[in-house]
């Protein structure tokens, strides 16, 4: 091949890739520019009130996104407080703990797990845990934590079975998966070289864990959490089949509400005029928490490799 031909599939090869790296920017520019658009009415009518406004009257025209903001944030925190540890527990025991003939049946266990369409997970919830959540778990937690102080109040009221703590359970059983495949990758990327001399230093699973493999993959596992934040901030069938979809401010965690994904997937087929743009604009604060969201965990690997000397 001439020099030539290399020199002009080179520039061609540059371009075409630059191209499809402009190409994401443009999508999401375009998305955005959208979204604005296609919002404009509720934005001038209710300006920034809109986000903190608890009022949602498709009667009089009345709109406000803070109980979906709200039902989105806190469903994806108890998510992530049942998520994260349960996916740490489990990528430790894949890596460590399980022996070699369980290992690979495990894990594509796991994967499954990742595969299963979200109205699965819904209809589940909804038909079968629901239920037994209301009978068997919600008035015993609603008993035990009577008279405490801060903890009597968050999980009161009465046992619905559905509610913001179901959704954020169900979301949690959604991204253990995905946060579980993300650890169980970096985790066995560490080199045995130095859980091996951790293990001869006397040191015991846990601390070997904890004191080596975690800071050593440590950005890959906030990369792993915030997928799978990312999966449960936007998540919409599953919430929408157990938690409750009551445009309200939950009293305790037990209590119904709603979610962006929700009251989008409830109210857009039916919306027009002022209630299609106010829907619409939930969906730009959506979009926009998630950049935020993604943004911020960039941050913090970015500041966790430069407190290690490593250039990102």
């Amino acid at each position: 091949m001439k020099p030539s031909q290399n020199v002009f599939l080179d520039f061609l090869f540059k371009n075409i890739t630059r191209a499809f790296a402009v190409f994401v920017f443009l999508l999401l520019l375009a998305i955005i520019v959208a979204l604005f658009y296609e919002s404009r009415d509720a934005i001038s009518a209710f300006g920034l009130s809109f986000l903190w406004t608890n009022e949602w009257d498709p009667v009089n025209h009345r709109y406000g996104a803070l109980v979906p903001v709200v039902g989105t944030l806190l469903t994806s925190l108890i998510a992530l407080l049942i998520a994260v540890p349960a996916s740490f527990g489990i990528a430790m025991f894949l890596t460590e703990l399980a022996p070699v003939w369980l290992r690979r049946p495990l894990g594509i266990a796991i994967e499954m797990l990742a595969a299963i369409p979200s109205i699965i997970y819904g209809m589940w919830g909804l038909f079968v845990f629901v239920p037994l959540f209301q009978r068997f778990v919600q008035p015993y937690l609603i008993d035990w934590f009577a008279g405490i102080p801060v903890l009597d109040a968050v999980f009161a009221g009465p046992p619905f079975g559905i509610g913001l703590f179901t959704a954020g359970l169900i979301l949690s059983i959604m991204i253990t998966p995905f946060i579980t495949a993300v650890m169980r990758d970096v985790f066995e990327a560490v080199p045995p070289m130095l859980k091996e001399s951790a293990y001869g230093l006397g040191s015991t699973t846990w601390e070997v864990m904890w004191k080596v493999v975690l800071p050593f993959t440590r950005n890959g596992v906030i990369g792993g959490i915030m997928l799978g934040l990312g999966r449960a901030l936007g998540e919409t069938m599953a919430v929408t089949f157990v938690i409750g979809n009551a445009f309200q401010l939950p009293a305790s965690l037990f209590s119904p509400s709603n979610s962006i994904a929700s009251a989008l997937a409830n109210e857009f087929n039916e919306a027009g005029g002022l209630q299609k743009a106010a829907l619409l604009e939930l969906g730009l604060i959506l979009f926009l928490i998630t950049a935020v969201v993604l943004a911020l965990s960039k941050l913090l690997i970015m500041r966790l490799a430069k407190q290690e000397g490593i250039k990102v």
